[in-house]
């Protein structure tokens, strides 16, 4: 199985799609988890649209990048997910094959109804998901 560790700056939104979609298009050759520079709490517009697709991370916490790197965790991939500022807060793990970097618009920042929220949600959903099936082709 390739380790795949997906970081955003909360673990709230995009690293949580991109573990979701990994493990859901790709489980018998991937094992994803993922994390956050500052752990913070799941968007809960992005736990109902990705429950519309029938992937449920209502149980899902929020983890720390830190934790794990202090727990000697390693990796085949880290991939962050967010800007390119916050990508280099993350700590250089040991044993790493492959360091990428995906950005990907924060789901926190959006404005608007929940409904038009949720539509953008959509669409990156949709940009990460594509990405996924395109990684997974070549590795």
């Amino acid at each position: 199985m390739i380790s795949v560790l997906f970081i955003c700056i909360h673990n709230s939104a995009r690293s949580q799609i991109a573990e979701a979609y990994l493990n859901t298009l790709a489980p018998d050759r991937f094992k994803a988890e993922s994390a956050g520079i500052e752990a913070g709490v799941l968007n809960p517009l992005v736990v109902k649209s990705l429950g519309q697709e029938g992937i449920d991370i209502s149980g899902n916490k929020t983890k720390s990048v830190f934790d794990m790197y202090k727990s000697g965790r390693s990796f085949d991939y880290v991939i962050t997910v967010c800007d390119r500022e916050a990508a280099e807060r993350c700590p250089v793990f040991t044993g790493v094959t492959q360091r990428l970097h995906w950005f990907f618009p924060d789901p926190s920042r959006l404005s608007g109804t929940d409904e038009e929220k949720l539509e953008n949600i959509a669409v990156i959903k949709s940009e990460i998901k594509s990405r996924i099936l395109e990684w997974i082709k070549t590795v």
